[in-house]
């Protein structure tokens, strides 16, 4: 089962559970990442001085990716080869924001740009569509620059949109790694 990868450049966490009853083979799928840490910097890596048992716990009961890259060095493109499979140059999400980097966020000209940017998930079958097709439901909370989670192709999700001009990458999504993890 996997369920944990160890380095990436985004907080993005999927859950997929099985739908189906009838089939108790396929097993639960959680996938973890997390956002400007090290492969080193877990319990179940060999750090000496962070804690993490819970992961260390899951870590010990499952597949663990210790030499998992990043395809580029920006959250967002990165997050769009995670989900689709693909190269930031074949999905064509390059950069965090919408060009120019002047572009005003309350600015029409911002949200038309990220809008595009958005579209182009459409073109490619992501992640959760293709577990969807195997009878998974798929969650998702974090970071996620694209606007409401249904836009990756989750069946249920925490973030909603774009609530304020710089909600640029989640909303209450986010809250589950600001104020929904307790430390030990």
């Amino acid at each position: 089962m996997i369920r944990s990868l160890g380095i990436a450049t985004t907080t993005f966490l999927l859950l997929a559970g099985v739908l189906s009853a009838q089939e108790p083979r396929k097993p639960n799928i959680v996938l973890i990442i997390s956002d400007d840490q090290a492969w080193t910097d877990y319990g179940f890596t060999g750090h000496a001085d962070i804690k993490t048992p819970n992961l260390d716990q899951l870590a010990k009961q499952s597949v663990v990716f210790r030499r998992g890259y990043v395809p580029t060095s920006l959250c967002r493109p990165s997050l769009a080869t995670i989900i689709t499979g693909r190269y930031a140059h074949e999905h064509g999400i390059t950069g965090n924001d919408p060009s120019p980097k002047n572009i005003q966020p309350q600015s029409e000209l911002y949200r038309e740009r990220r809008q595009t940017l958005i579209d182009k998930l459409e073109l490619f079958e992501t992640l959760p569509k293709a577990l969807a097709k195997a009878g998974y439901a798929s969650f998702q909370t974090g970071k996620w620059w694209e606007g409401n989670f249904r836009n990756g192709g989750f069946t249920e999700g925490m973030t909603q949109g774009f609530p304020n001009p710089q909600g640029r990458h989640g909303d209450a999504g986010l809250e589950i790694g600001r104020s929904g993890l307790n430390p030990i």
